[in-house]
């Protein structure tokens, strides 16, 4: 049982809306990702970055791509890939910051101070933001995601993240998402539902709509034992969290979580592994195991007939725009 303290009522972003220093981006002109209006998203931009192009990524930190011509051209054709795919199915298109390791702690191991950092996440998000105006402009509908990761290594035992810890820790970044002028934020790959609710409320104070990601292990819970039933409904009792996301996980470790139930109406989006092994495995691998296409779009189906709101679909680890373009072959599947 959690031992985080629930509050009595959880804040609204329409009654309380953030009374920071920046403009909260209006978001009014692009339609939301829904079941009627779906989204492509991008796949494991560092397994695809590190394995199929050649880059060297210390702490497998993609952010400093951003800080150079050379490294933005090759994120540009990174997204162009998905850009693709969701003109080629007439979807909506998320973009997400290049940033799961520019917070404090990962950015420290690469030598950058916090005003750096700041920096590079204002800087990731307003080339997002130009793509959408001059390179993506044809398509109707594109939201820019900020990204965020765990504060510690996603698949290591750690202690119970504390909230407020969370919250402290995550907010620089949040705070740089919204001087960008980021459509939401998407916190990737959390096994916690403490820190998952610190990222949660920092986004609130800056206005900012939040997707929470979770990641499942093979038997389709979480690090430590935590159902996803069980995350999500705390989550959500404590946070206004737009909706939730599962990602670095296999169609087959997924559907091992998703028992009945209407908290199921909660996830939104997904993006998958392309490998059944486990999170271990993976991390030991010293080669790029894709999966195979056709087996994940088969599991994409059956996981796809038990989420009725899945509205945003993509990839993650050891995927890139191919698996991608396998999950939206048939767009009724999407």
């Amino acid at each position: 049982m959690s031992t985080i303290a629930r509050r009595s009522m959880s804040p609204s972003l329409a009654a309380k809306p953030s009374h920071h220093h920046h403009v909260a981006p209006t978001r009014t002109k692009v339609a939301w990702p829904s079941s009627a209006r779906p989204f492509v998203t991008d796949g494991g931009l560092e397994t695809d970055l590190i394995h199929n192009r050649g880059v060297t990524l210390r702490e497998f930190a993609a952010y400093p791509l951003v800080r150079t011509d050379a490294g933005l051209a090759m994120l540009d054709d990174y997204y162009d890939g998905y850009a693709e795919v969701a003109r080629r199915h007439g979807t909506g298109l998320v973009l997400e910051t290049p940033t799961w390791r520019a917070s404090a702690d990962w950015g420290a191991r690469l030598g950058d101070s916090r005003r750096a950092l700041y920096d590079v996440n204002v800087q990731a998000v307003r080339h997002l933001l130009q793509l959408r105006e001059e390179r993506y402009a044809d398509i109707a509908d594109v939201l820019v995601s900020g990204a965020v990761g765990p504060r510690a290594d996603a698949y290591a035992d750690i202690p119970p993240v504390d909230p407020d810890d969370a919250q402290m820790y995550h907010e620089p970044q949040l705070d740089a998402f919204a001087e960008g002028g980021v459509d939401l934020v998407t916190a990737f790959t959390l096994s916690d539902p403490g820190e998952a609710i610190g990222i949660a409320r920092a986004a609130f104070y800056h206005g900012l709509p939040t997707v929470i990601g979770f990641t499942v292990e093979e038997d389709g819970r979480m690090r430590g034992g935590m159902t996803l039933r069980e995350a999500i409904e705390l989550v959500d009792s404590e946070t206004d969290t737009v909706h939730y996301m599962l990602n670095c996980a296999h169609p087959q470790h997924i559907l091992r979580a998703l028992d009945d139930g209407p908290w199921r109406e909660r996830i939104v989006s997904v993006r998958y592994n392309a490998s059944t092994r486990t999170h271990a495995e993976l991390d030991r691998a010293t080669t790029l195991d894709a999966g195979d296409p056709a087996e994940l779009r088969r599991g994409h189906a059956e996981v796809r007939a038990r989420l009725p709101r899945l509205a945003i679909i993509g990839g993650c680890c050891g995927t890139d725009s191919r698996h991608v373009a396998a999950l939206w072959e048939d767009r009724a599947t999407a």
